[in-house]
C-alpha cells in the first residue's frame, strides 16, 4: 500500500516538474491563447451582436498578450491559429477579410515583440497600436494599388474609430494580465 502512495506522489511531482519547465509552460501558455484567439471572438459576437469584432477586436487580445507575456514565435503562432481556427470553425472572418486580419495580427505580434525588448509594455503597446496601423495602411496600399487585389470594404482610420472600445480594452487589461502571465512563469 505505502508503495503504491510513493509511485503516486513520484507521478505528481514528475509531471509538476514538466509543467514547471518553461519550455512546457510556454507551449501550453501559446495553445491556450490561441484557443482565447479563437473563443473571445465568438463570446463577444454572442454577448454584443455581429459588430462586436470590429468595436472590441478580441483576437487582437491574446495575440497582443502572447506578444508580451512570450514573444515572437508564440504570437505569430496565436495569430495564425486564431485566425485560420476561427474561419473553419465559425466562418469569421470572412473569407474577404481573413488575408487581411492575418497579416494585421502578425503585424502586430511582431511590432509589439520587438518594441517589448527595449520598453515598459504600455509604452510597447500604445507604440504597437500605432505603428501596427501605419503598417497595416501599407498593407492595404499595396494590396489595392499595386497588387490590385479586393479588399473587404474598411479604412484603417474607420477601423480606429470603430475598434476605439477595442482599443481601450487593449490599453487597460492586456500589459495586466500580461505582467501576471510573466510573473506566474518565473
Amino acid at each position: 500500500m505505502l508503495d503504491k502512495e510513493i509511485e503516486i506522489i513520484e507521478k505528481q511531482n514528475k509531471f509538476i516538474g514538466i509543467l514547471s519547465n518553461r519550455k512546457a509552460k510556454y507551449i501550453i501558455g501559446t495553445s491556450l491563447l490561441s484557443v482565447i484567439g479563437v473563443a473571445l471572438p465568438r463570446i463577444f459576437h454572442v454577448l454584443a451582436g455581429s459588430s462586436a469584432g470590429a468595436n472590441f477586436l478580441p483576437m487582437h487580445i491574446a495575440v497582443l498578450i502572447a506578444a508580451l507575456a512570450f514573444g515572437t514565435i508564440s504570437a505569430s503562432v496565436v495569430a495564425g491559429s486564431s485566425v485560420i481556427f476561427s474561419y473553419l470553425l465559425t466562418g469569421m472572418p470572412s473569407i474577404d477579410r481573413l488575408p487581411y486580419m492575418l497579416i494585421e495580427l502578425v503585424i502586430y505580434a511582431i511590432v509589439l515583440s520587438l518594441f517589448n525588448k527595449k520598453f515598459n509594455f504600455y509604452i510597447s503597446l500604445i507604440a504597437t497600436i500605432i505603428l501596427g496601423r501605419v503598417l497595416y495602411a501599407g498593407v492595404l496600399f499595396v494590396a489595392i494599388n499595386i497588387f490590385g487585389l479586393h479588399t473587404y470594404g474598411i479604412s484603417v482610420i474607420e477601423s480606429i474609430r470603430v475598434g476605439l472600445p477595442g482599443l481601450i480594452i487593449q490599453l487597460i487589461c492586456v500589459p495586466f494580465i500580461a505582467k501576471i502571465i510573466k510573473e506566474r512563469l518565473n
